[in-house]
């Protein structure tokens, strides 16, 4: 009997989670599409932000997301910018492209509708490697992407991007 109760557990354990990593290819596919908006970045943690104007191209398939697009900033510099993940359960990882070029790696899990990301940077920003990214549905046609880091000389956590972008 303890047998039976056991194997009925784990298969309701399995079948739980099970469903709950399903869920990660619909969510994807919500934000699969064209994107257009803006924000602000700023280079370092103590300088002065520069207004953006973006254009992403979005595509999703299964536990699979890809984040491809511009930024134009100070009218004249554009800069390509991509992210690519991949969900193995219910954790994600992959590379982020940004405007300096270098490919850093992101990890972490989903949340309800943010998708909550370490980076650890190409090289070193901002005093480190590491920073956090959220990429968050907003609603059905809206998303946002925020990166935080911390500034070496407070301690203090710092908006350095964020784009909040409209399907189109």
């Amino acid at each position: 009997m303890k047998c039976c109760r056991h194997a009925a557990v784990t298969a309701l354990i399995w079948a739980t989670t099970g469903a709950a990593f399903a869920d990660e290819a619909p969510f994807l596919q919500s934000l699969a599409g064209d994107w257009t908006g803006g924000g602000m970045m700023k280079r370092t943690t103590s300088s002065s932000p520069i207004n953006l104007d973006c254009n992403f191209k979005t595509q999703a398939s299964g536990e699979v997301l890809s984040m491809k697009g511009t930024c134009r900033g100070m009218i004249v510099v554009t800069r390509a910018v991509s992210a690519n993940l991949k969900v193995s359960g219910a954790q994600y990882a992959g590379s982020y492209i940004g405007p300096s070029g270098g490919v850093s790696g992101l990890r972490g899990s989903r949340s309800g509708d943010a998708i909550n990301l370490a980076v650890r940077w190409s090289r070193v920003i901002n005093g480190d490697r590491t920073a956090n990214m959220t990429i968050e549905r907003v609603d059905a046609n809206a998303i946002r992407i925020r990166t935080v880091d911390v500034d070496p000389a407070s301690g203090q956590k710092v908006v350095t991007s964020e784009i909040s972008l409209r399907r189109n």
